[in-house]
């Protein structure tokens, strides 16, 4: 049971990475995610079911992610309309598209073909099947988690982080702020579809309508995992949103199995989720504006007390 959450929680943990990029580093509400998840899972599906195989899927599960993050910049930057807009008219089309990749079907079955979730007993044999599996994603997580880190250290990832805070910054850099979002946007939605593609595995189908809410429930990961600590590292920003994401489905779990205690079924998850991110937002701003107010009345009385030397000077 406590493997299934934490097994859940890891492959969640990679789109909330890429919500994060989005929404964090990126300050951009992109919604292209509830199509490219659902996309990620059905060309990782369609590569396992055709003898591709697994890297090749997840490969271009990834890569097909970051196509979709691209023609939602392209379509913001040349059309110059909101990213919001962007985002909802990429994630409509990829609904027509993720029924054709899946051959014009709602779902395809993975469970008569090789995945990772079959390979990972093989791989740990010491271990139960489902601690094997938890091992498996641990170290998969892990990776992803390390290559993001590293991109983020290096000038191009800094210049993205800079473009979240300050656009007319990386302007008067002479850096492109539109070939920033298009890096962005693509590599946030690639981490978004890597995830959807590791997810059909694990629950051996990929369906066209799995991405439904997922953007919701990658805000609520990320802005749990804000609650645990404060950070401005990326390697504690990017462990703090994985945390969030366990967190996030461990509560989701305690909900299916002790909801009814209160009245809450499944019917109600998205409701809850909604409020969840409500109240994270509501709290963030506090917090916020009470930080702020700290920061001045703490500059205000430097000034005081620098004035008052100078007088008795």
């Amino acid at each position: 049971m406590i493997e299934g959450i934490l097994v859940e929680g890891l492959i969640f943990a990679i789109m909330a990475l890429g919500i994060l990029i989005s929404y964090r580093i990126l300050d951009m509400a992109d919604l292209t995610c509830d199509g490219s998840v659902a996309t990620g899972a059905a060309v990782a599906a369609m590569c396992i079911v055709n003898g591709l195989g697994i890297t090749v899927g997840l490969v271009m599960s990834f890569l097909v992610g970051v196509l979709c993050g691209l023609v939602t910049a392209t379509i913001h930057n040349k059309l110059r309309l909101p990213v919001l807009l962007a985002g909802i008219l990429t994630m409509t089309m990829l609904y027509s598209v993720n029924l054709r990749i899946l051959g014009n079907k709602a779902n395809v079955s993975l469970v008569r073909v090789d995945t990772l979730y079959r390979l990972f007993p093989s791989w740990f044999p010491f271990a139960s099947s489902d601690v094997a599996s938890l091992l498996g994603t641990l170290i998969f997580v892990v990776a992803v988690t390390v290559l993001m880190d590293l991109f983020f250290r290096s000038d191009l990832g800094m210049a993205i982080g800079a473009m979240g805070g300050n656009e007319q910054f990386v302007v008067s850099q002479g850096m492109n702020p539109a070939a920033l979002k298009l890096i962005g946007l693509g590599l946030s939605n690639g981490f978004i579809a890597l995830s959807g593609g590791l997810l059909a595995q694990y629950q051996g189908f990929a369906d066209a309508n799995l991405g439904q809410g997922m953007v919701v429930q990658g805000l609520a990961a990320v802005m749990i995992g804000e609650f645990l600590f404060s950070s401005n590292r990326i390697s504690l920003i990017t462990l703090r949103c994985i945390l969030g994401a366990i967190i996030y489905k461990g509560l989701m779990f305690l909900g299916r199995k002790y909801g009814y205690l209160i009245g809450i079924t499944p019917n109600d998850f998205k409701l809850l989720t909604g409020i969840l991110v409500i109240i994270s937002l509501t709290i963030a701003k506090t917090r916020s504006m009470a930080s702020d107010k700290g920061a001045r009345k703490k500059a205000m009385e430097r000034t005081a007390q620098h004035i008052k030397e100078d007088g008795n000077a």
